[in-house]
């Protein structure tokens, strides 16, 4: 509610303020200064709301082709419209008024040049953490008020030409509108100043990261590699794979290609590499590199696939039901790791062109932290995880997820059940394609909130309810206060069954309870949940019993989805490891 409201008050400022545009526009031809300084004065205060405020709406008002450069542009046909109207200034001073913005745009077109090659010279090629590079080569970079101001930024000075036509009006002269552009027009020249001098200490210049790089690449000789091409909102595909490969007893790297992924990379002790461009990354030295692991299908993992001495291994980023999990892409990969027997069924029975043989059965490493049924305090309040999966990739597939459909009737049941605690914690792309899910995850929040709730809370210890949306605390540490997991055909549902506790996976799609359960094996010990979730309190009557009548279900299960009882998943990983490495 809140957002559309904003959303609303965007659209009507950024009506106001074209509004005001054309209301300049005419009293500067009718030479009417006191109308003109007036619908000025709206117009000014627009902008200052859409820049702050309301920045989605000017980025949609952008994209109508009404952006920043096109209202500058009428504003100083404004101030132009008002002096010659008003004032009817003589030839040469109409003139001066007609090239003195003008030429500021000129510079402006110039800075921006400018702007493009020192920035591009100066554009660090790759990013490194934990890594000692040594001393590097630095480029000369414009100071910080340079920049801000350089490029189609720059004809923001001719916002200062408004009240000096104004004031020229009023006492008839052209004087105020010349002067005020001629210091407009000396700031623009000197930030162009400035940027030439900056291109011409750099040229011949560049950073000497990417050497530093080759040099430490040559020196550590890195085995294993866990490769990670996708932008920061996919990075916790990444993050679940550092502690193993941290731990698996081999020199590694982490490998990314996007700046905003490595900002977001969750804390590790792996040396850390990130080469955005393709042709960079291409030229590195990976000869050293045995096996690689890639968390993702990304098509930039192309750039690494092309290695011929490396052995390429698909490790995902959780085994499901879900389509997902037997991608046709993974046919390029020399092998595919899997958790467990369904992983290896999984794709048997997708047929997507995955031989058998190319399958390796690791278990999931992550998972040696959580707790197996009864490990937990016996005296904690019944906590109630509600983990749902993403709207998905697909328009056309309205039950990926149980949120939108059937989350608030969950919340809602849990909340009115009492005597427990409800932590929600959605998928980090909860509501990033589709509007519904976020107005339900945003109803969800304030629900939560308004029962004594908490949001984004540093750890999971007390009696309150919490939303926990942020990257701590982590999924498995949730698991480790969970008495009951409600979720949907997702990994959630396999990495929850290593603790052996009860779970409720959500059937918002309303298939008969065998043709579901034929359909997704790990929902083969789950209780399901119907659309209308008339099972929830029934559901939790018999979970806080003694009484489970699934607990034997959920061992078998768990033996089928992640491996032999009692094998050290770690230890498994590590040995897989081994063997390719050779």
């Amino acid at each position: 509610m809140f957002s559309r409201v904003r959303g609303q008050q965007g659209v009507a400022v950024a009506g106001v303020a074209l509004l005001g545009y054309g209301v300049m526009v005419l009293t500067a031809a009718l030479g009417q200064a006191i109308p003109y300084a007036v619908a000025a004065l709206v117009v000014i205060a627009g902008e200052l709301a859409l820049a702050t405020r309301f920045a989605d709406t000017d980025e949609l008002v952008d994209k109508a082709g009404l952006g920043p450069v096109w209202r500058r542009l009428v504003r100083d046909l404004s101030v132009v419209l008002l002096i010659v109207t008003a004032v009817r200034p003589a030839a040469g001073a109409t003139v001066a008024v007609l090239l003195l913005p003008a030429a500021l745009w000129t510079v402006a077109v110039g800075t921006t040049a400018l702007t493009r090659i020192v920035e591009g010279r100066a554009a660090t090629p790759a990013f490194t953490r934990n890594i000692d590079l040594g001393a590097l080569r630095r480029v000369p970079v414009p100071p910080a008020w340079a920049q801000r101001l350089a490029g189609l930024r720059l004809p923001l000075l001719n916002v200062l030409l408004v009240p000096a036509a104004v004031a020229g009006a009023l006492v008839d002269r052209v004087t105020p509108v010349v002067v005020t552009g001629l210091v407009t027009l000396a700031a623009g020249l000197v930030t162009a100043v400035v940027l030439t001098l900056t291109w011409l200490r750099g040229r011949g210049r560049s950073p000497g990261v990417l050497p530093a790089v080759h040099d430490w690449m040559a020196q550590e000789r890195p085995e294993v590699a866990l490769y990670f091409a996708g932008p920061a909102k996919d990075v916790y595909q990444a993050n679940m794979w550092l502690a193993p490969v941290e731990a698996a007893g081999h020199r590694a790297v982490v490998l990314l290609r996007a700046e905003d992924a490595f900002q977001e990379l969750a804390d590790t002790r792996l040396p850390v590499i990130c080469v955005p461009a393709g042709v960079d990354f291409m030229n590195l030295d990976l000869s050293s590199i045995r096996v690689a692991l890639y968390a993702a299908n990304v098509g930039a993992n192309i750039h690494l696939l092309r290695e011929p001495g490396v052995k390429h291994v698909f490790v995902g980023h959780g085994d499901s039901d879900k389509q997902a999990s037997v991608n046709p892409y993974s046919k390029v990969y020399d092998e595919v790791w899997v958790a467990g027997p369904a992983g290896r069924e999984r794709y048997a029975r997708a047929g997507v062109g995955v031989l058998d043989r190319d399958i390796v059965e690791v278990g999931r490493p992550q998972l040696a932290g959580v707790h197996t049924f009864g490990s937990g305090a016996a005296d904690h309040v019944f906590t109630v995880l509600y983990a749902p999966t993403w709207e998905g990739w697909l328009d056309d597939d309205p039950y990926h997820t149980s949120l939108v459909l059937m989350g608030e009737r969950i919340v809602t049941g849990l909340l009115a059940a009492g005597d427990l605690r409800v932590i929600y914690k959605p998928h980090p792309l909860t509501g990033t394609r589709s509007r519904k899910a976020r107005a339900v995850h945003e109803r969800i929040v304030a629900r939560i909130r308004a029962a004594g709730g908490q949001d984004d809370p540093a750890s999971l210890e007390g009696t309150a309810h919490l939303v926990v949306t942020g990257r701590t605390p982590a999924l498995f540490d949730c698991f480790n206060v969970t008495d009951l997991l409600v979720s949907d055909v997702s990994s959630v549902v396999s990495d929850f069954v290593q603790s052996e506790r009860p779970y409720v996976v959500a059937n918002p799609a309303g298939l008969p309870e065998d043709e579901f359960r034929r359909s997704f094996p790990t929902a083969r010990a789950a209780y399901l949940l119907s659309t209308d979730c008339g099972e929830l309190a029934k559901i939790l009557t018999v979970t806080r019993s003694a009484d489970d009548p699934m607990t034997e279900a959920r061992r078998e299960l768990k033996e089928y989805l992640l491996g032999p009882a009692g094998s050290n998943p770690m230890d498994r990983f590590r040995r897989e490891i081994d063997r390719l490495c050779g």
